[in-house]
């Protein structure tokens, strides 16, 4: 009682052979491949799924800080709290330094490390930009090509992630970020102009706590170097070859694999 009988299949073993049947392939052909080395049809027709990387890491959770931080900086700009507005800035200079720092140190690089992080400068520099001139502290001229530049770069990345997405292609995992498929590479010219960019809004936010300081000459003179930069770079996207690098779809390990 409870035993199977001698030459019945198994619950296990039915379920086996409907599935292969499903897929088109003998019992006898999965025999054959591990006697023969040859692939089976089965898995030729199974989809390979990509690897998942861990995204919790400390410099991906020092750039999300630093992502959350911009719009109370934007927040502060607009009501008038200008030395909180310059330590938060303070606060998102300091990070964007330390998870560069620790992610290379401690060997933390991700794919999705390489998209956050400008993404959180150019969120930062988008809310600096937009509050600042509309207080009047920037001028409206070099608010237009800064985000100008900015949204291009943003359409571009939006195509190129979906473009490199392995299949299935959905609205979940285009958004799930674990899944590698594009890498964005700044270019040099690039980390300059984000550098005099952090500089000139970093300038223009100190301007108002140390009043006393004349600081109308300096700040005339980055808005122009900042200018020149920031269309330098949008153009060093469009004809650079290694700002954008598409990731291989590497394949799961097989879990079945015959051990020696």
């Amino acid at each position: 009682m409870g035993k199977i009988a001698k030459g019945s299949s198994s619950p296990s073993s039915l379920l086996s052979r409907v599935g292969l049947r499903w897929f088109g392939v003998s019992g006898r052909s999965l025999s054959q491949e591990k006697g023969s080395g040859e692939t089976s049809p089965l898995r030729k027709v199974i989809p390979s799924l990509a690897k998942h990387e861990n995204i919790y890491t400390l410099p991906n959770l020092l750039t999300a800080s630093r992502l959350v931080a911009a719009p109370f900086i934007g927040y502060c700009i607009l009501h008038g709290h200008h030395t909180w507005a310059l330590g938060l800035f303070a606060y998102a200079g300091i990070t964007d330094l330390l998870d560069g720092w620790i992610a290379r140190r401690w060997n933390q690089g991700t794919v999705i490390g390489t998209i956050i992080d400008p993404m959180a400068d150019k969120t930062l520099m988008t809310i600096l930009t937009v509050t600042l001139a509309i207080q009047g502290a920037l001028p409206v001229w070099l608010a237009v090509i800064i985000l100008g530049r900015d949204v291009g770069l943003a359409i571009s990345a939006i195509y190129y992630r979906w473009i490199s997405l392995p299949p299935p292609k959905t609205f979940t995992r285009y958004w799930d970020f674990s899944l590698p498929s594009a890498e964005v590479r700044p270019t040099t010219i690039s980390k300059y102009n984000t550098a005099l960019q952090l500089g000139l809004m970093g300038m223009t936010t100190v301007a108002p706590v140390i009043p006393a300081v004349d600081m109308a000459l300096p700040l005339g003179i980055m808005q122009y170097v900042v200018a020149a930069t920031t269309i330098w770079s949008g153009a060093s996207y469009i004809y650079s070859k290694d700002a954008v690098k598409i990731l291989p779809h590497k394949p799961e390990k097989d879990q079945d694999t015959k051990s020696p």
